[in-house]
């Protein structure tokens, strides 16, 4: 039935142009914006819709992973972005935040509305 069809996956925030600056200045994400909603352009060609919520309370997962070729420089550049990355009690994360050896290498960092993201190492 949906074979054809072109979903796509969205989230909320409470402030859109905030999540606009932190998309597009903080991660370099093409964002374009209609109908008060955004859309992250991603590098495979899918697209994600962030919209507004009143009331706005954050996911307690991750919703949206960035993989990357080198999970170390990519910290590092978040990091010099003004980016935190996220330490998790039971996790054994290095003092980059990157969780090794528990498959594929992993750090976590928030959006401005709390939702967790993350970087994943690819090699």
């Amino acid at each position: 039935m949906f074979t054809e069809t072109r979903a796509y996956s969205g989230f909320a925030v409470g402030d859109v142009a905030q999540a606009r600056e932190f998309y597009a200045d903080i991660l370099g994400l093409r964002v374009t914006e209609d109908h008060g909603m955004l859309t992250l352009h991603l590098a495979t060609g899918g697209a994600v819709v962030v919209y507004p919520k009143p009331g706005h309370v954050p996911a307690s997962y991750t919703i949206l992973n960035f993989p990357v070729d080198d999970i170390d420089k990519a910290v590092d550049e978040l990091v010099a972005r003004g980016v935190t990355m996220e330490r998790y009690e039971g996790f054994s994360q290095d003092d980059r935040g990157v969780m090794r050896g528990h498959g594929p290498d992993i750090a976590w960092f928030t959006d401005p509305a709390g939702n967790v993201l993350s970087v994943i190492g690819t090699r």
